[in-house]
């Protein structure tokens, strides 16, 4: 318990139906299998098909939240939720060329959800208070849920249908919608309240003046175009030399597990190191462990790989997800954090046609590409702590001496 103690009961709630929404959201999972089997489709179609979908996901990530700004974070994640669920509800009636249309929309729904939530979790701990064991909480649930979906799905779709996985996701996300609308206050409260000012500076402004988070942002991008190697090309690379698909099994496992295990004590653990420090150290991990395949493919260095990617996950992203969230203006909380749900999504769409097509052209590069691409993004960050934060100098005039533990450039999050 006292890893999340000072976590306010809002972001438990929301935990606990991000876990239940998780559970039943396996329809991403076997999309592509749906396609080209039940429905019939070419290799190609469901490429298209799944690709405009991904698309949808990272620009309602990106643009989520804009409206909770303006409309309120609880309206946009309530919209959001009601339209995908609805939209996965209706899809197995739908005519294939209406998948074109809908599918996406349904995906970018998702992502304003995926914003919506960040920015709730984020409004509703005070300035100062437990950031990043309120994220680490949020995406634990999460991260529980998916790790029983999967399993779950393939149940059904055996039992039953392809095409009850995804009604039985969009009655889900629409019960969460229910659940979200009990739980979070109608009215009165920063989750409801449109921050929006008009005469607030604009979102470009706001970002030059927090030159650290613009490094942090594109940091992120970089190494999600990395991390995400691991769901396109390392199955590819491991068949290649020899490895079933099982021993790509657990290492996704393995994955899991470290970090349901770990990730929530070291949140609690590490609450008073600086934020961009541990984001800095985690990315460098990340390219460590895509430096281990270098040499080749043997069963002990792809589980070191592993290992020293989760770890860098698990000091990088509630870390970074926090720090931006201190960072943000008050009228622009919902687009920072948008702005970081993108980012940190952006290789869902990008990693697997640029990683397929660096692997097929030059099979040796990809690895040692990987680990610069991320030791850059690690050293970036890092150096990203020099920059300067709007109002530091007050503060630390004010504060004394010792006002740099407390300035939000180098204060944890939590």
């Amino acid at each position: 318990m006292g890893m999340v103690r000072g976590v306010p009961r809002t972001v438990r709630l929301l935990a606990i139906g991000a876990f239940l929404n998780a559970v039943v959201s396996f329809t991403f999972v076997y999309l592509f299998v749906y396609l080209v089997g039940p429905r019939g489709l070419t290799v190609t179609q469901a490429g298209v098909i799944s690709g405009v979908g991904g698309v949808g996901l990272v620009a309602g990530n990106f643009t989520g939240g804009w409206f909770g700004d303006r409309l309120g974070h609880r309206r946009a994640l309530l919209t959001g939720a009601c339209v995908s669920g609805a939209a996965l509800v209706v899809l197995p009636a739908l005519p294939v060329a209406a998948l074109y249309a809908v599918l996406p929309v349904a995906q970018y729904a998702a992502g304003v959800v995926r914003a919506a939530n960040a920015a709730l979790v984020a409004v509703s701990v005070p300035e100062g208070g437990s950031r990043r064991q309120s994220f680490a909480l949020f995406r634990f649930a999460s991260n529980g849920g998916f790790a029983i979906g999967p399993p779950l799905g393939a149940l059904v779709a055996t039992r039953f249908s392809y095409d009850w996985l995804f009604v039985a996701d969009g009655v889900g996300t629409l019960l969460f919608a229910v659940y979200a609308a009990r739980i979070l206050p109608a009215r009165g409260s920063a989750h409801s309240a449109p921050a929006h000012d008009p005469r607030a500076p604009s979102l470009w402004r706001e970002l030059r003046a927090r030159p650290a988070v613009l490094v942090l942002l594109a940091s992120i991008v970089l190494i999600d175009l990395v991390y995400r190697q691991q769901y396109s090309t390392l199955p590819v690379f491991l068949a290649d030399h020899g490895h079933s698909t099982q021993l790509y099994g657990w290492l996704l496992a393995i994955n899991g597990g470290v970090i349901l295990c770990l990730e929530l004590p070291a949140a609690h653990a590490l609450r008073r190191r600086t934020p961009l420090g541990l984001v800095g150290i985690g990315l460098l991990l990340v390219g460590l462990g895509y430096a281990v395949l270098i040499p080749g493919a043997g069963v002990l260095l792809a589980v070191t790989m592993m290992l020293s990617v989760t770890l860098g996950e698990i000091l990088y992203k509630t870390p970074a997800t926090a720090y931006v969230a201190d960072q943000a203006p008050g009228h622009a909380q919902g687009r920072f954090q948008s702005l970081y749900a993108g980012a940190s999504i952006s290789g869902q769409v990008l990693a697997p046609p640029l990683g397929a097509a660096l692997y097929a052209a030059a099979p040796a590069l990809l690895w040692p590409l990987c680990a610069l691409l991320a030791a850059g993004a690690g050293i970036a960050v890092l150096a990203a702590r020099r920059l300067p934060v709007p109002g530091e100098r007050a503060r630390m005039a004010g504060k004394g001496p010792h006002a740099e533990t407390g300035s939000p450039e180098r204060a944890p999050a939590g």
